[in-house]
């Protein structure tokens, strides 16, 4: 019983960390206009992201702008699209994998190749978030330099957006739940009698007076 509660509660941390990590590919906010000057009242917020830009007036009013031209971005931005849309992608996959290999299903029959499923559905979690992991400080590093380089104007000048932190939160959910999957496979892999207990009946046999007999075998 251990290890399948192992593998629900790895499961629901990645199915955590799949949205979490598909709201971060969403979100037009990887960086954020920086404050420099605060003798300065700035009118406007600029808001940078994967697949848009949006202005937001001090007003409240918010607009966006889809890239024209995938080919005019950055080797940063193509890059974490691909990375990015590639591990939610793969964290598709690993969830058909997990819930074939999981032991509270019966798509594979109980028994070594089932945990094997499971292990490779847990591998391919944490694959997933390793694989999201390295867009998001890759961005945030050119971000900190950036900010950082005397070269660069104020008005140029940009802040880590939530949406990074966002998108760090799922890699560590998706790499966690991954791994308490894996470990909730491995101990059923080894150890049988963790798995869910099965209750086997003998049939009633029918005595000599035509009843039939009250035991039951567990």
């Amino acid at each position: 019983m251990g290890s399948a509660a192992l593998e629900i509660l790895g499961l629901v941390l990645c199915l955590v960390g799949w949205v979490g990590l598909i709201l971060a590919c969403g979100l037009p906010m990887w960086q954020v206009t920086a404050f420099l000057d605060h003798n300065i009242v700035t009118a406007q917020t600029t808001w940078k992201g994967l697949w848009m830009s949006c202005v937001v007036q001090s007003t409240g009013h918010m607009q966006c702008k889809v890239y024209d031209s995938v080919l005019a971005l950055s080797t940063e931005v193509q890059a974490a699209r691909a990375l990015t849309v590639g591990a939610v992608l793969l964290a598709l996959v690993a969830l058909f994998v997990t819930l074939a290999g999981a032991q509270c299903t019966t798509c594979v029959a109980p028994g070594p190749a089932k945990a094997r499923v499971a292990l490779t559905g847990g591998a391919l979690y944490a694959l997933c978030g390793l694989l999201a992991l390295v867009p998001l400080c890759w961005f945030a590093n050119i971000v900190v330099r950036e900010f950082y380089d005397p070269t660069v104007p104020m008005s140029q000048k940009y802040e880590l957006g939530a949406a990074l932190y966002i998108g760090w939160a799922a890699s560590a959910l998706l790499m966690c739940g991954g791994g308490l999957v894996c470990c909730g496979a491995w101990v059923c892999a080894g150890r049988p009698d963790f798995s869910f207990p099965v209750k086997y009946s003998a049939p009633r046999r029918p005595t000599a007076s035509g009843d039939y007999d009250k035991k039951n075998y567990v």
